[in-house]
This record gives C-alpha cells, structure tokens and sequence, in this order.
C-alpha cells in the first residue's frame, strides 16, 4: 500500500507529525500546506474533523513550521486539497481505526460495536468512559503511518460538504493577521538597497549622504554588493533606502530595450525546444489556418508588500515568511548562509496575497543576512512598493501561436500550438535564484532554466493541449534561456495563456466554418463532465440570444480542465466596449467532484474570475533602457472594486467522486471567455493581452 500512499504521507511516515491530543481536549492538526487565502487550512480542519469524529471546533491546526510540521514541500498547483486533504484522511482514518482496534481489545468486542462521538467512544449506547484524550498514547503514534485503514463514505460526512467560514479571516479583518503586523522582541527594521541585476556590482556608496537624507542615525550593512539600512525607526530607513539609488554606483548593470517587455521579443531567442503529443507530421492541406496569440509579463502585485522576520539567537536562525515552502526555504537559507539545515527554523506566517512565487522568499533571505551580522535582535524587513514591483520574479510573457489543418466541415485534423516563453519556475529549493545571494561575495552560478514537467501538469505548456476529440494535437514548446526579466510561477502558470489562445481560436474556427461557437465546440467534445459545465453557462448566460456581432455589447465563453487533470471550470461574461472594455456580468460552473467547503470554493472561483479579468484587461510590466519601469498603481493598474462585475457560480454536485485541485480553474477560461466576449462586442478580434485602449483601437482601425 505505501507506494500508493500521498507523496505527503511517505515523506512523512510518523503519526505523532501529524496528529496529537492536546491536555485541554483539543486535537491538533499539523501540516505542511499553509494558508495563502484560499481557505485551505480550514478545509483541511473539516476533514479531520469528520474522520476522526471530534467538532470541528476541537481541531487547531498548525501549519508551515519546520520545527513541528510535516514537509508537505510547496503549497502550489490547487494541489492543498487533492494531495494534503487525501494524507489528512488517511492518517485521521488511521489513526481512529487503531485506537478503536485497541480499545475493542481492551474491551474484549469488536471494533464494529464501538462509535465516537465528539472524541468519547461509546459501545452501543453506552459510554465506555474513554475518549481520544485518556486512551490514545505513545505506541498509537510510534510505528509508521500504513494507509490500510478504510476513510469514511460521503454519506458519513458531517461537516464537510458544509459552508465553514475561514478561520484565519477574523484576526485579518480586525488589522493584525499578517507578517506585517507581527512584533518581536528587540526588533529593528530594515531596507535594501537593491543589486540593479546578476552580476551588477557595487563600486562606491556614499554612506554620508544617505545618512543625511534619513535625518537620523541609522546602522549600514554591506556584505559585499548587498546593502541595507537598519534601525529603530521604520520611517528612518524607508527615507534611507529612498535616497540609496542616487548615492550608489554600479558597474556591469544590465541595459534593456522597450520591446523587451512584449512577447513578441522571446520568439526566435535561444531555447531549449521539444515536441510533445506529437504523432506525425503536420498535415500539409490547402485548408490550413493560423493565428498567434501573446500576453506580456505580469506581476503578483500583492496589496501588501513582501515582509519577513528573522533573528540569530544562540547560533540558531528563526525566520517568519509568508513563502510558500517552509521547508524549501530553510533548504535555501542554508546553502545561502553556508549552514546546516537544523541550525534554522523556518516559521510560515500570512502575507497579503501570494498567486505564486513572488518575493516573500528574498525578503525572507534578506533579514536572514542581516540577522546574522547583527546578531541577539529580530530584524523586520519589509520592501518597499517601487521595489517589490521591480525586482520580484514575474510571470514570463508568453507568445503561442496555433496552427490548424481543416477537413471539410471545417473541423481540425491536425492542431499544432507553438509557445515561447521564459521559466514558469525558479523556485528557492536550491539557493540559486535568491536576489541577495547574487549580492553576496560569493553569488551562485547562473541558473539552469528549467519548467515544471509535464507529470505535474507542465509550466508553459500548462493546459496547452487540447481535450477537444481531434485526430493529432501537439505542442511545440520553446523554453527562452535568455529573458530579460527575473521570472518563476505565477497562479496558473502558462494556463492562462494557452487556455486564451485555444478557447479565443475556437471561436474563429466556428465562425470561419460558420457554426455557432457553442455547438462547434460541443460536436467535438466526448467529456460529459466538460459538457455538462459549457451547457450550464451557456443557458444561464442566455447564449441562445446573445445577438449579433459588433454592436459594443458582447458575451463569450470558454472552459478548461485544470491542468487536464484537476477541475472543470466553464466562464462566460457580458461585456461592454466602448473606449474600454468593461465586463458587465460573469457565469461560472466548476466541477471538483466532492468539495470540502462550498463557500469557500466559491471564494476562490470568483477570486480567480477577478484576478483573470484584471490581468486579461489591464496589466502588463512595462520595462525602458533602465529596467522596470512600472513602479506604482499608476504604472501598473489593477482592476478597482468598482469595476468588479456581478459573478454568479455554480458547483457541480458530486460527492462521491474524487476531490480535485480547483484554486486556479477559472482562471484560463475567463480570459477567453473576455476575449470572445470582446470580439463579439466589436467584431473584430483582439489577440494580445492586455486588451487596453489602444489596441482597441488599433482592432477598429484595423477593421
């Protein structure tokens, strides 16, 4: 059995990792998974809960400790509650079904004559006067976990399936959830002063002038080109760091050029290239049709910026990070500082929005320095807005281009999807992309790009090939090695992308054969699950009376599979287009199979039609001969609450079929979705993200 246990489970076989009964009849939960605003930890709380028959009010969970929890890895991929919700069910299961084993011994019945209810095992009716607390001990925990024990039938469950709202919401709303609310003893904040590049390096710093500009006495450290202003006052480095760039000189920093920020820049670039799916040669017919389809870089663009504590105390390293992977950053944080990994506890703490790898590790290795040179103080650093817009790593433009070979009907014989894109994947599990550690006397090596394999669901290939039922699909996958821009994951990775540009060409199939798109794509989809969530937007939306193309008011939709594994998730929207695109009304139906907490699911599902919206329609990283020039809100807009439109979303029923990852599912189909909405509104199609003014115009022009 264990080789088909959890990945979670067989990197962490002991029990007592995961499960122990507290001495004030609490049980606590310990897992690797850590809440990013997705709801997960209280959903993993539920299923505790119901397998080990306790209230969920009796379940606190701990999560992201490198001290106490279990190493789950990263928390990414809408994976919490497929892979971390599948362990926690085991070992629950588990766990009861050995304490009950012994205690029908003790008993002298069987198993079957014993229930629990609330943590106190009955026999019957009868309360036995044994409970979870007085009963389970040390040899319930010590052998290694077998994964042989039964979990419960949907029909048994009582809390999940249920609405529970988030636990980790109250503190966050009341203003003191966060990393950046957190005070420590003896703390002193810090800024950075910024390594314009790899390999830039710093040649004379006026420390005079920047101490003037702070207006009060502040402590420099320098570790070789890695600088930062450290203090009692927060506002005495922030005015420090401000004024750092004007009294710094650099040599070897990097040039760039505008059209670097376009995707159009990364096709023809070195790249490492394969060919996946493929099972012959392109169709060579008359009836051949191609388009090409682009998004630009984008940032996570966090509300809050990245923050971290860290403190060197007794030849040991605490740090507080709102990362991803605890244990992952702790493996970074030792190769960086040249320490043994059990000299380092890396403690998870909520940041303000995640989406992905974005700088809460480098800033996390930045106090790690710090901490280090000035020891016996917790040292608080939090970058500043122009900062964390500049240097965090983006998500890779992308260009995908779609070629198609026609039968007759107009249907494909032959898809073909060619993408350039740069790494969707840096992640800080071996010290190599760490912004401080290429500051330091001795930077790592330049890194080897690489992307997510395609058993993981595949990085800038991520929902590239179709599931549509046609006769030869494959992908033609250009990984750049030379970007301009620092880049790693970002929520969906390449799905949004390639979701946009297989869903939007779709459309232009179905019209170039002149079929409405709905049934075009129905006539070449076998998947009921997939038909099932097309068909429900399309009646909720009012597909059948969506009307004419090119009068200012448009509706569209797509759909994908997450991953062409995880959740279902079909979108359409109502949009208006006049000198912008507005989107009016959105429908979604996703299908998770058995959904732990539906508010919450829905949650996330209409987070992800705002985000995608957002980036669909307003952002991109704008870069000039400098760099990044997209520093602020301004520069890098995002869509305001009054522009967010009306959502309804539906879930699909289906408790008794597999959880599945659905975090990120509705991401993809709604970009296209807005792009099929909008070529309707205009009649003319729009085939680069974001889908701003000027390329509004540009279309009418065109037209």
């Amino acid at each position: 059995m264990s080789d088909t246990l959890p990945a979670s489970i067989q990197n962490n076989r002991r029990m007592d990792k995961w499960i122990r009964f507290n001495p004030d009849r609490t049980v606590r939960l310990a897992v690797g998974k850590v809440e990013l605003g997705q709801g997960n930890v209280t959903a993993l709380a539920q299923i505790a809960a119901d397998e080990l028959d306790v209230s969920l009010d009796r379940i606190s969970v701990l999560s992201g400790d490198t001290e106490n929890a279990p190493d789950e890895g990263q928390t990414t991929s809408s994976q919490s509650i497929e892979v971390s919700g599948r362990s926690v069910r085991l070992v629950s299961a588990e766990l009861r079904a050995r304490v009950l084993d012994r205690l029908a011994r003790r008993l002298n019945c069987s198993p079957a004559e014993l229930s629990v209810q609330d943590g106190e095992f009955r026999r019957g009716d009868a309360p036995t006067g044994h409970d979870y607390w007085n009963f389970a001990n040390a040899e319930d925990f010590a052998s290694d976990i077998e994964g042989n024990a039964q979990p419960k039938p949907p029909s048994a469950y009582r809390v999940v399936g249920q609405p529970v709202p988030r636990r980790d919401l109250p503190v966050k709303v009341t203003g003191a959830g966060f990393i950046h609310d957190m005070v420590r003893p003896d703390m002193l904040h810090a800024r950075i002063l910024r390594q314009p590049g790899r390999g830039a390096r710093l040649v004379s710093l006026n420390e005079g002038a920047i101490r003037r500009a702070a207006g009060e006495d502040i402590r420099i450290v320098r570790v070789g080109s890695f600088v930062a202003f450290v203090g009692t006052d927060e506002y005495v480095v922030q005015r420090a760091a401000a004024a750092a760039p004007d009294h710094a000189k650099w040599e070897n920093a990097r040039t760039f050029t505008p059209d670097m920020q376009e995707a159009a820049w990364l096709v023809g670039q070195p790249s490492s290239d394969r060919i996946l799916y493929a099972d012959g040669e392109p169709a060579s017919t008359a009836n051949v049709v191609q388009a090409r389809y682009s998004r630009g870089y984008v940032a996570h663009a966090a509300m809050g910026p990245s923050c971290a504590l860290a403190e060197f105390r007794n030849g040991h390293l605490s740090v507080w990070s709102h990362t991803q992977g605890v244990y992952p950053l702790r493996a970074s944080l030792a190769i960086v500082l040249g320490v043994k990994q059990d000299d380092i506890t890396v403690r998870h703490a909520h940041g303000a929005g995640c989406y992905g790898h974005n700088g809460a590790d480098d800033v996390a290795v930045d106090a790690a320095v710090i901490a280090r040179e000035i020891p016996d103080h917790c040292i608080r650093v939090q970058w500043r807005r122009e900062e964390e817009f500049a240097y965090e790593p983006y998500g890779t433009a992308m260009s995908v281009g779609v070629r198609v070979a026609l039968d007759g009907a107009g249907k494909p014989l032959d898809w073909t999807c060619d993408i350039w894109a740069a790494t969707h994947t840096q992640r800080p599990s071996s010290g190599g992309n760490m912004l401080t550690h290429e500051a330091l006397p001795t930077p790592p090596p330049e890194p080897r790009y690489s992307d997510p394999p395609e058993a993981g669901g595949g990085g800038g290939t991520r929902n590239a090939l179709p599931l549509y039922d046609f006769p030869t699909k494959r992908i033609i996958h250009h990984l750049v090695l030379t970007p301009p821009l620092r880049t790693s994951a970002l929520r969906g990775l390449g799905a949004l992308p390639n979701v946009f540009a297989l869903e939007c060409f779709m459309d232009e199939l179905a019209e170039r054969a002149g079929v409405d798109p709905l049934q075009y794509r129905l006539s070449l989809l076998s998947d009921p699950r997939a038909r099932h969530v097309l068909q429900n937007v399309a009646d909720r939306c009012g597909w059948a009376s969506r009307g004419s193309a090119g009068t200012g008011r448009g509706v569209g939709l797509g759909w994908a599979r997450y991953k062409n594994k995880a959740a279902y998730a079909a979108v359409a929207v109502e949009v208006e287009v006049e000198q912008e695109v507005r989107v009016k009304r959105a429908w979604c139906c996703a299908d998770a199979g058995l959904v732990i907490n539906p508010d919450g699911a829905k949650n996330q599902l209409d987070g992800g039609i705002v985000q995608a919206i957002s980036m669909t329609l307003k952002e991109q990283v704008k870069v000039d001969q400098t760099g990044v020039t997209s520093l602020d809100w301004d520069s890098y807009p995002i869509l305001k609450f009054s522009e967010v439109p009306e959502i309804s979303t539906e879930l699909v029923h289906a408790p008794d079929l597999p959880t599945l990852g659905m975090g990120e599912c509705t991401f993809g189909p709604t970009a296209a979705a807005i792009g099929n909405a909008v070529a309707h509104a205009l009649g003319e199609r729009i085939r680069d993200m974001p889908l701003t003014r000027a390329r509004i115009s540009e279309a009418l022009l065109r037209g």
